[in-house]
């Protein structure tokens, strides 16, 4: 029983939960088979007119689909694994989704009940029975494991809700098979209504939070992952503009404000850039919103790098109590939902203002402005060169180009998502996609499927490293399968190099394991990922010479189907640095921006 009341009929714990998804109008299950949910593929295949089921090659595939589907519509889907290896598999991808505060309900098979404590196949059972819910604590909201079918009601609505309730993440309903195929009589779940995280943080610490920006000389806002999800990218803008307050996002937060907004200054942090770290490190106020003030975000909390707080002064409204005050002490710390507050805060102003905009902040956004021209400048230059491999800059600005404006991107994670967050114009709320808080490696190649599905009239490409590539190439198996036409941008540097970057510039230029080379001749070796993709049935293209990327990915887009792109990118070339990083006791590196910038002949 569920304790929801209602018509009682006789059901098993399979067909339960498959009822439950359709009523939430999920439209997919992500998954892979094995002998643990067998109960549950038998009632996705009667519901198949209903919800369908994709099936992928590898677990953590499934998860990621599934990630990249909630990031893209804010609406859940589930994923389907069996006991042992199967849901294991699946750990990274429920870890990704977690740090990014991103919902899935993750259904993982387990050992029959009758078999508990006994050792049977695939049992997690050292020290508890069938205990695969405590393999992934740390990377769930909540794990529930009913062992009998009259459970099943009760868990699988509490799992719905918990999964959206609050700050979103994925949860798990770990099922013995024998739940999923014996029946009882249960009233059936209902959905209810969805209940809205939407409110404003308190009145009186938000009036304070205005008198404070409106008497600042230089204010700055930064939008994290929190407008995001609290879709309020139109509340930031109009703020923005009535105050004339200039936004920084962090990296997990691009897209909150179009980067060509005259007020939208960049990404902060490690790879930010010049004019985003030069405004938060210089203004008197920040207004931080749904921002947790993570390591790369903040240049490892570095003082003066990104953030002086103090002086500063921070004014911080998250939904989650816990992030407050966490990292950087907070005078006005306020518990609220981004869009509500920023409605408030705009209707507030609104009132102060008398309904126009102020200008005291002209002086501070005309320093701002001019970094970002210098910036912009100073890439233009390098972007322009025709050298092969290609210069990432040169990369970046082909992919800029021949995307459409609709189109979503999919960062994997590597040095490439270093220089996709310093450079990629991101133009709306989810035009770009990664992995943050985890940065796991496989993100975007999997991922990138689940986008599409989530967004089938949106073009969908993946921006991939060699070495992320290749922790999931059967995600291409899958796209032709189920006939998922996505395009991957394979940037091949021979290596895992942003490790490499660091071995070479912490430990005296020695390096091991993070270059692709024959360990006979030390000759470099990466794949032949054109061919590999036409092994598995996807069309390809391998870039030869740095004016055919452009046309390259363009011409993959056109051919709607799955596509992949192997472009050559100079292994040698580093993302210049405005910011900082800290991995104590090694001494982090210095900002080499301005250095370079006097070195090209360009000044501030």
């Amino acid at each position: 029983m569920d304790g929801s009341g209602g018509a009682r009929t006789t059901m098993n714990g399979a067909d339960i939960i498959v009822d439950f998804l359709v009523k939430q109008k999920v439209p997919y299950l992500f998954g892979l088979c094995g002998h643990g949910n067998v109960g549950f593929l038998d009632a996705a295949f009667k519901a198949q007119n209903r919800i369908r089921t994709i099936s992928v090659h590898h677990e953590q595939t499934a998860g990621h689909m599934a990630d990249a589907y909630f990031k893209v519509r804010h609406e859940p889907v589930a994923t389907f694994t069996s006991c042992g290896p199967g849901s294991a598999n699946l750990v990274v991808a429920l870890a990704a989704a977690m740090m990014d505060s991103s919902a899935f309900l993750a259904i993982t098979g387990n050992v029959p009940t009758q078999q508990f404590n006994r050792g049977p196949f695939q049992e997690t059972g050292r020290y508890f029975q069938a205990d695969f819910p405590s393999v992934i604590r740390p990377y769930v909201k909540r794990s529930w494991q009913p062992t009998r079918t009259e459970m099943v009601p009760l868990a699988v609505r509490q799992a719905w809700d918990t999964m959206l309730s609050g700050r979103p993440g994925p949860v798990n309903l770990d099922v013995p098979l024998n739940v999923f195929v014996e029946e009882a009589a249960v009233t059936a779940p209902q959905p209810a209504p969805r209940v809205a995280n939407g409110a404003p943080g308190n009145p009186a610490a938000l009036s304070a939070a205005l008198d404070l920006l409106l008497g600042a000389e230089r204010p700055v806002i930064i939008a994290g992952q929190g407008v995001l999800l609290a879709e309020a990218s139109a509340e930031l803008a109009a703020f923005a503009a009535l105050t004339r307050i200039p936004v920084v996002t962090s990296p997990n937060g691009k897209g909150a404000i179009s980067d060509r907004h005259e007020l939208a200054f960049g990404a902060i942090g490690r790879n930010g850039a010049y004019a985003a770290n030069d405004a938060t490190k210089n203004a008197d106020v920040i207004l931080a919103l749904g921002f947790s003030f993570d390591d790369r975000a903040t240049s490892a909390w570095l003082d003066g790098y990104t953030l002086r707080i103090p002086p500063a002064r921070l004014i911080q409204i998250d939904i989650d109590p816990a992030e407050i005050g966490r990292n950087y002490p907070a005078e006005l710390g306020i518990l609220g939902d981004a869009k509500e507050s920023l409605a408030w805060l705009i209707e507030a102003a609104r009132s102060r203002l008398g309904g126009t905009a102020r200008e005291t902040t002209a002086a501070w956004l005309a320093r701002l402005g001019r970094g970002r021209e210098v910036w912009r400048e100073y890439h233009e230059g390098l972007a322009r060169s025709d050298q092969v491999p290609l210069r990432p800059e040169r990369l970046l600005r082909a992919l800029s180009r021949a995307l459409p404006e609709e189109a979503i991107v999919a960062s994997d994670v590597g040095v490439h998502h270093n220089w996709i967050i310093q450079l990629f114009e991101t133009l709306r709320p989810r035009h770009l996609l990664h992995s943050w808080g985890f940065a796991a490696m496989g993100f975007a190649t999997s991922g990138i499927l689940g986008a599409k599905l989530a967004a089938p009239e949106r073009p969908c490409v993946a921006v991939v490293g060699d070495g992320s590539f290749l922790m999931t190439p059967h995600a291409m198996l899958t796209a032709v399968e189920h006939d998922i036409p996505v395009v991957w941008v394979v940037w091949n540097n021979q290596g895992y190099v942003s490790i490499r970057d660091i071995q070479l510039g912490m430990f005296g230029g020695r390096e091991l394991a993070t270059s692709f080379r024959t360990e006979r001749d030390q000759r470099p070796f990466s794949a032949d990922f054109a061919l590999l993709a036409r092994a598995m049935g996807v069309a390809s293209h391998r870039v030869t010479r740095a004016d055919e990327a452009e046309d390259a990915i363009r011409a993959a887009i056109a051919a709607n189907r799955p596509y992949l792109v192997e472009v050559p990118v100079d292994r040698e070339i580093r993302p210049i640095g405005t910011g900082s990083w800290d991995l104590p006791p090694l001494p982090p590196p210095e900002p080499n921006f301005l250095k370079a910038l006097a070195e090209r002949g360009l000044t501030l």
